[in-house]
């Protein structure tokens, strides 16, 4: 079996067939997959930008893990609300129905919706964050490979994102949670996360190509930003695959499905 449409915003591999390179990454450009996803992924390279130039004055090593500053203790606050914001966009455009400040109301603003860790969490159901790898191509050390969602396979809580919750919210007593380690396994999430919704694809200005592959000195599979390099999750089942020929696809009306997390 498989899925005959792609959901919005949930990036999965399509089944081998004639067309499915063209299939795997078109769907993804198409302008009802998502509501403004240039949005996000410029918030990313923003981020990106700002992260880099922290390398200016820390090492990216491992024996720097424990370093915390206010400049940290920020962009640990930037990356985390991006986090949060990407799942809430995922679960809006699809259909879940959040638990309410005061119960259940469908006429109640979004805004006032108790949004938690729980909600994002269902959206391993259908991502597989918990599978993502994502590597730091310069490091000194041996934590290069950071695995962000990795406690999500048995249901656990993620460090960086406790850490972000403590600091945000006891500041003068958790300030050292907000370290070097904990804003780049949040970086890394947050990369996770953009991948597993739109691959590759930036949506930056300028001409639609495919990346070219051959050598490069990291072995190549950079992700949106061209910097982390991306391991896609390699544990879907062959149910879960999408199974569709876009050629055919991408000129019908309803063309996209939407993921029903009231029931997963």
């Amino acid at each position: 079996m498989g899925f005959k449409k792609p959901f919005h915003r949930n990036y999965r591999p399509v089944k081998e067939s004639p067309n499915s390179g063209y299939s795997d990454r078109a769907y993804i450009i198409d302008k009802d997959y998502a509501n403004n996803p240039e949005h996000y992924t410029r918030a990313f390279l923003i981020i990106q930008k700002d992260v880099l130039e922290l390398f200016q004055y820390i090492e990216p090593a491992d024996q720097n893990h424990s370093t915390y500053s206010f400049r940290i203790h920020e962009l640990l606050m930037r990356i985390c609300v991006e986090v949060e914001t990407n799942f809430k966009a995922i679960l809006q455009e699809n259909i879940y129905t959040p638990t309410y400040k005061r119960g259940k109301n469908e006429g109640e603003l979004r805004l006032s919706s108790n949004w938690n860790i729980n909600d994002f969490m269902l959206v391993n159901k259908t991502h597989h964050l918990d599978d993502f790898a994502i590597e730091m191509p310069i490091w000194s050390g041996n934590s290069n490979i950071r695995r962000p969602f990795q406690q999500w396979a048995k249901k656990g809580t993620l460090p960086w994102y406790d850490a972000y919750n403590a600091s945000k919210h006891d500041r003068i007593n958790s300030f050292n949670k907000a370290s070097f380690k904990h804003l780049i396994d949040a970086f890394c999430g947050l990369c996770a996360i953009l991948s597993s919704q739109f691959r590759l694809d930036g949506f930056e200005p300028g001409p639609d190509h495919f990346e070219t592959i051959g050598y490069n000195y990291y072995g190549g599979g950079f992700g949106i930003g061209k910097y982390l390099i991306v391991d896609f999750p390699g544990n879907w089942t062959e149910d879960e695959l999408y199974d569709f020929d876009w050629t055919k696809l991408e000129g019908t009306e309803e063309r996209f499905a939407k993921i029903d997390y009231n029931i997963l």
